[in-house]
C-alpha cells in the first residue's frame, strides 16, 4: 500500500503532498489542475501543488477534467494502490474511484464532517463564528463528501486566526493526520463509520455576496466576515462611491445609540463606526481602491473623515 496517486492543487494539499513524499510513499504523478490565468497581467500560473511537485522532481499531470476517458486509461496504467485527494477542485468519478488495489480512496478535508461539505469549509467555519473546526479522512464517493469517516482531529478558531492562518494550521493537522490514517489502513486498524447525512452543512464557493460587509449586522459578525475573507479576496465596504477593503477590525466597547455605519470616534491609527444592534467596531487596517493597505486612521484623514460621517455597505 505505498504507490499513492496524488490529486491536489491549492496551498491546502501541499503539506499532505510533503508528508507522503516524507513518509516514504511512492507517488508515481502528481495530479493538479491546469495553469490557470492569474496576477496583474493575467499570465498562465501554475498551482501550487505543481510548484512542490516539480521542485522535488516528482511528474506532474493537469487534465482538464478528470472524468474524460484518456486520463481515466492514464490512471489506469498506474496502477495505483491507494488514491489521496487533498483540495483538487473536481469530483472524482467511479472509475477512479474504484481503481485502487486496495479499494481506499481517500479525502482529507477541512472540517469535522458532516458540517460544511463543500468547497469553502474553512470561510464558512470563520463566517459563522464557530469555536471549533478540523479535519476529517473520508473514504470517498463520487459525491459530494459524503463518505465514511475513517479519521479525524478537531482545532480550535481563535480570536487571531483568519481563513489563510487557519488554512495552514489545518494543512499541516491534515497532512499528519492523513499519514497516520493510511498507516493504520495497512495494519487493518480503521473501522469507517457513516456521515449523518441529517446533520450535514455546506459550505459553497465564496461569491462576491460573502465579502459585503454591511454595517446592519453586529460588529461580531462583520469580524468574523472580515477574518473569513482574509487574506482573499477580501471584505469590503464604500466611501465617497470608491470600494475600500477592511482587513483588520476588532469589536469594541462600549455600545452606542448611532446609525448602522456612522463613524463615532476618529483615533490616530483607528476609527470606531456603529454597527447592528448598538455594537462598535474598531476599524484598525484598511485598503481603498488601487492603493496600498494602510491603518484606518490614516485612510480617514486622507478622505477628511468626521465623527458623523456615514460608511455605505459593501456594493
Amino acid at each position: 500500500m505505498r504507490r499513492v496517486l496524488f490529486f491536489g492543487t491549492s496551498e491546502f494539499a501541499v503539506p499532505s503532498l510533503l508528508a507522503l513524499l516524507k513518509a516514504g510513499y511512492e507517488l508515481p504523478v502528481v495530479v493538479t489542475q491546469p495553469d490557470r490565468p492569474a496576477g496583474r497581467h493575467l499570465r498562465p500560473q501554475p498551482t501550487p501543488v505543481r510548484k512542490a511537485a516539480e521542485a522535488y522532481g516528482l511528474p506532474v499531470c493537469t487534465p482538464e477534467k478528470v472524468r474524460r476517458k484518456e486520463f481515466i486509461e492514464q490512471a489506469r496504467r498506474l496502477m495505483p494502490e491507494v488514491m489521496v485527494v487533498a483540495a483538487f477542485g473536481q469530483i472524482l468519478p467511479q472509475a477512479l474511484l474504484e481503481m485502487p488495489s486496495t479499494g481506499w480512496a481517500v479525502n482529507v478535508h477541512a472540517s469535522l464532517l458532516p458540517k460544511y461539505r463543500g468547497a469553502a469549509p474553512i470561510q464558512h467555519a470563520i463566517l459563522n463564528g464557530e469555536s471549533e473546526t478540523g479535519i476529517t479522512i473520508m473514504q470517498m464517493e463520487p459525491t459530494l463528501d459524503t463518505g465514511p469517516v475513517l479519521a479525524q482531529r478537531s482545532c480550535p478558531i481563535l480570536p487571531e486566526h483568519d481563513a489563510g492562518a487557519l488554512e495552514q494550521k489545518l494543512a499541516e493537522m491534515g497532512a499528519e493526520l492523513l499519514v497516520e490514517t493510511l498507516e493504520r489502513l495497512e495494519r487493518g486498524q480503521v473501522t469507517p463509520v457513516p456521515q449523518e447525512d441529517n446533520l450535514a452543512t455546506y459550505a459553497p464557493p465564496i461569491t462576491r455576496e460573502h465579502c459585503l460587509i454591511r454595517w446592519e449586522e453586529t460588529a461580531w459578525r462583520i469580524w468574523c466576515r472580515v477574518r473569513a475573507m482574509s487574506p482573499k479576496p477580501g471584505a469590503v465596504f464604500s466611501y465617497g462611491g470608491k470600494c475600500v477593503k477592511l482587513w483588520r477590525c476588532l469589536p469594541a466597547e462600549p455600545r452606542s445609540l448611532a446609525p448602522p455605519g456612522t463613524v463615532v470616534q476618529l483615533e490616530k491609527q483607528s476609527a470606531l463606526v456603529a454597527c447592528g444592534e448598538g455594537t462598535l467596531l474598531q476599524l484598525q487596517e484598511v485598503q481603498p481602491e488601487s492603493r496600498p493597505r494602510m491603518s484606518a486612521g490614516d485612510w480617514g484623514r486622507g478622505v477628511r473623515l468626521q465623527m458623523g460621517s456615514v460608511l455605505q455597505n459593501g456594493e
